[in-house]
């Protein structure tokens, strides 16, 4: 049996607002540590990294709190990697979509061959401070994995030699085109992307999957979920609740994610854009999504 090594990142800081800080307590709160553990996995609470709730910093506009967001993803790789070298299941708890950098810059750190990134969100996350005016980073974090012009140095070199991946490290799950910038749907074919929209993976999870997979280098696995990719109206669980009445449902994300957790390359699972008040008027939410991660994992436990 594999162990689940939990770590929380209850940061803000690289978000619109406060609110995903609050996720890690939440999830916990909601039972997903007994949950794994009923699944009939072993369970190590590796605690939380400092809280950071966000802010607006007047100063960078364009990218907001960039120091902190770094600051907090180093320690993340740095928490992760012996978590990894001893051979455990990372499960973090985000915090935003960011955290899926620090990720792999400690799979990268295993020298176990390029590693890969399946990256379930219904955004691209490929936008730069010159691409869009809101200034968050949550949703420029590939653009500054893939090192793309425009981004902040700061972020970019957070790893060390850039850029962290290369394009064919990443496929994508559950993208909505028409919800992305120009910039970015330019960047996703000039990089020829792998990417299934959010309407392929409702139509068919496990296919979806298995084609994204397929695409992947052999190297250690990395999966992130940010919950904006589900159907709002069904799993309202995101910090954007622009996803109303498209996308995959929580079970049939599952679905995917189950397939992905059963590959042997399989050493992380990351959850981003939680924002747990977007659930309080639907209290069986939360638990209904901890129970999904339990049943995601508890095939790669027995794996």
């Amino acid at each position: 049996m594999r162990r689940i090594s939990i770590v929380g990142v209850p940061s803000s800081a690289a978000s619109y607002a406060a609110g995903q800080d609050l996720a890690p307590a939440a999830l916990r709160s909601a039972g997903l540590p007994a949950k794994l553990i009923a699944a009939g996995l072993e369970v190590r609470d590796e605690g939380d990294l400092p809280v950071q709730v966000w802010k607006p910093d007047r100063e960078h506009p364009l990218a907001q709190n960039p120091g902190p967001a770094a600051e907090s993803l180093r320690q993340l790789a740095g928490r992760l990697a012996p978590v990894l070298a001893r051979g455990d299941f990372a499960l973090v708890l985000g915090g935003n979509c960011t955290i899926a950098l620090a990720v792999m810059a400690a799979l990268r750190r295993l020298e176990a061959g390029p590693p890969g990134l399946l990256y379930a969100d219904r955004h691209y996350d490929l936008n730069t401070p010159d691409s869009t005016t809101d200034g968050a980073l949550d949703w420029m974090g590939l653009a500054h994995a893939l090192a793309l012009p425009g981004c902040v140095d700061v972020l970019t070199d957070a790893f060390g030699p850039r850029p962290l991946l290369e394009p064919y490290q990443v496929a994508w799950l559950g993208v909505q085109p028409q919800r992305a910038t120009d910039w970015e749907r330019a960047q996703a074919a000039r990089l020829g992307l792998h990417v299934a929209t959010g309407q392929a993976l409702a139509a068919d999870p496990a296919g979806a999957a298995a084609a994204a997979l397929d695409r992947l280098p052999a190297g250690p696995l990395a999966v992130h979920i940010d919950v904006d990719v589900l159907d709002f109206t069904d799993a309202p669980l995101a910090e954007d609740t622009g996803g109303r009445n498209t996308g995959p449902t929580l079970g049939q994300a599952e679905q995917a994610l189950t397939l992905a957790a059963r590959d042997p390359r399989a050493r992380a699972l990351s959850i981003g854009e939680l924002n747990p008040t977007r659930s309080a008027g639907d209290p069986d939410a939360l638990p209904r999504f901890a129970d999904s991660i339990a049943r995601i994992l508890a095939v790669t436990g027995r794996g």
